[in-house]
């Protein structure tokens, strides 16, 4: 009996309180890298975009899609509008220790044409569960090119991640789409981060719907060094009735922040939120996204920054 005793507290003492989960290229140690040259009209640069996935090169006359089984995108892209091809890097790689992290950026990125189209529009830095539908054709819409999260069926109990954030030196945001003038936006820019956990399905007409089952929104307030293995919990069921609830937490049901995916017509379409989900739901998607700036699209502050590394799900 006393042996019993002792290796059962022996197996208590070197077995993990929680399990981890790392998704896979979360160390951010391999990239991809795009050699695209612009239209000559804006000047016929070539600048070098980053993917996450397995370690190489990509042709960059090409639209890009994940390769290696990465369940990585991010907003660096490769727009092609009435044939003009234009690029936005705001997703790096950077040195951390013996590897490599994330290092997001909001900032102003501008296109001018012969001297007769000058336009600027706030670019976030953002890496996100999912893909991008390349090549970006109109601005008018910018989340209905992402193909927002990817298949999952567990319930994990958090998100850890090592993070570091540096503010803008603003003391509001900015929303510049370059059609129109700059307005300012009240508050303080931060950078954010968001996962869901979604039951989704689709109807005879192509239509997406989802519950949300797992919910956390997190807003980074504050500049930070490194601070590693931060934990969030992820809040599961309705969680309008609990004490750190914001509006903006709610169902995506429409507006700016659309969330969109690819049907299985080959369309995308939005992801309508309809309902919270019940205790006995399983899961289909997992949505995870980290951003520079909070918000919609076009809005934020220059020099807004969050780097990040070792993303896992813990149980």
């Amino acid at each position: 009996m006393k042996q019993t005793l002792a290796a059962i507290a022996m197996m208590a003492c070197v077995a993990p309180a929680t399990a981890q989960q790392q998704l896979k290229y979360a160390n951010f140690d391999q990239w991809i890298t795009r050699n695209i040259t612009e239209s000559k009209i804006i000047g016929g640069n070539t600048h070098t975009l980053y993917e996450i996935g397995p370690k190489g090169t990509w042709d960059g006359k090409k639209p890009y899609t994940n390769q290696g089984g990465s369940p990585w995108a991010n907003s660096n892209v490769m727009a092609k509008v009435a044939g003009v091809v234009k690029t936005n890097i705001s997703v790096y790689p950077e040195k951390r220790g013996s590897g490599q992290c994330v290092k997001m950026v909001s900032h102003v990125v501008g296109v001018k044409v012969l001297g007769l189209v000058n336009i600027h529009v706030l670019a976030a830095g953002s890496v996100y569960l999912g893909k991008m539908l390349e090549p970006i054709t109109s601005s008018s819409n910018p989340f209905g090119y992402l193909d927002y999260g990817i298949p999952f069926t567990q319930k994990p109990k958090a998100v850890q991640f090592d993070y570091k954030v540096k503010l803008s030196d603003k003391p509001d945001r900015i929303r510049q789409t370059g059609f129109s003038p700059v307005r300012k936006v009240a508050g303080k820019d931060m950078p954010g981060m968001i996962l869901l956990l979604q039951r989704r399905w689709e109807d005879e007409k192509g239509n997406i719907y989802a519950h949300r089952l797992g919910t956390v929104f997190h807003r980074f307030s504050k500049e930070t060094d490194w601070v590693n293995g931060a934990k969030f919990e992820i809040h599961y069921g309705d969680i309008t009735g609990e004490p750190f609830y914001k509006p903006y937490m709610n169902l995506f049901q429409g507006g700016e922040d659309q969330k969109y995916a690819v049907n299985s017509k080959g369309k995308v379409v939005k992801v309508k939120e309809v309902g919270w989900g019940t205790p006995d739901e399983e899961p289909t998607h997992l949505c995870l996204q980290f951003a520079s700036s909070f918000g919609t699209a076009y809005v934020g502050a220059v020099g807004t920054t969050l780097w990040l590394d070792n993303v896992k799900l813990v149980y």
